[in-house]
């Protein structure tokens, strides 16, 4: 019989109005949000899906504005609540997973899904993660996204570059994301495109993410964690930062606090599941993200042996227990 690996999407996947089905349709997903505003002192119903957004608009110094829901420091809250909150459905219906995982902000949903974090915990810690990243974000910091090169070849075009680039997420077959010095990665977007990549895309983020520029935040993050309950893992799950299995919770502060600085082995972490048997991987949250990288990722042969859902609404959430 095969096995199931529940999956949780990062930052990036954000949408004013998601969550929004499952908060109307069910009293356990309303009862998360309550969970996540207590813990936060946030509207976060609000944050997530009210119509009326001037309240949650934060002005620019250019004259325009930025919907605070696009903000590291509330989209990462945002984001883990409405996955928690369509896991605790799932879970009030029965739904088990054999393995869990997340891509970056995701790792916390699959924290929770592992039961290392209790949802009010997860939600104290990723706000002041949210914070943290924010804060750290330093002058000059950029992402870029490189299609259609080998890991290999974009880091040694990161090596040879001056000022500081290196991997930041190796997503799936054709698409790895640089980050570093706003200078360093223009330079290495260039090299990369003379070397031979389809594309490289700038990516509309507010910092050098998973870099090492972002040490600080990390170390910050150590010290809210110190003061945090880490329960037992009892659903293994893969760390971003190694792309192996955690099934003792012994280094789980020592894993998150190098995840903020570390890349994101998020295909290493499905080419492991697929080696470990799992043929259903269920994105959970807003978005289709992951899935998206599931069908680069999976070989042909598996193809037809492997299935990938998408819950984020109750209408999804039924066509996968009825599957």
């Amino acid at each position: 019989m095969g096995k199931t690996m529940f999956m949780f999407p990062g930052q990036g996947a954000q949408y004013v109005g998601m969550g929004k089905a499952m908060y109307d349709e069910y009293a356990k997903a309303r009862e998360i949000f309550d969970i996540a505003a207590k813990a936060t002192g946030l509207d976060i119903a609000g944050l997530c899906f009210k119509e009326d957004r001037d309240e949650f608009l934060v002005p620019g110094k250019d004259g325009s504005s930025t919907d605070k829901i696009n903000i590291t420091e509330y989209t990462q809250i945002a984001m883990l609540t409405v996955e928690a909150a369509v896991y605790a459905v799932m879970e009030e219906q029965g739904l088990k997973c054999d393995f869990t995982a997340g891509l970056s902000l995701g790792e916390y949903g699959a924290l929770i899904a592992a039961g290392v974090f209790g949802f009010e915990d997860a939600f104290r810690v990723v706000r002041q993660r949210g914070i943290f990243m924010q804060e750290a974000v330093p002058v000059g910091g950029a992402m870029a996204a490189v299609l259609g090169l080998d890991a290999e070849v974009i880091d040694g075009v990161c090596g040879k570059t001056d000022g500081y680039v290196s991997i930041a997420n190796y997503n799936c077959p054709g698409q790895i994301v640089i980050t570093g010095e706003e200078a360093a990665v223009a330079a290495a977007s260039e090299a990369l495109k003379e070397a031979g990549s389809r594309r490289v895309v700038p990516l509309n983020v507010s910092g050098p993410f998973h870099s090492k520029m972002l040490v600080p935040a990390g170390e910050r993050l150590g010290k809210v964690i110190d003061e945090t309950t880490i329960n037992k893992v009892s659903v293994p799950y893969v760390s971003n930062v190694t792309a192996q299995l955690v099934t003792d919770s012994v280094n789980v502060k020592e894993l998150l606090v190098k995840q903020i600085s570390s890349s994101v082995r998020w295909q290493q972490t499905i080419e492991l599941m697929i080696n470990e048997g799992v043929d259903t991987f269920v994105e959970i949250g807003p978005g289709k993200t992951l899935s998206g990288f599931m069908k680069k990722i999976v070989k042909p042969e598996d193809q037809g042996r492997i299935s990938t859902y998408h819950i984020e609404t109750p209408e999804e959430l039924k066509a996968y227990v009825e599957r």
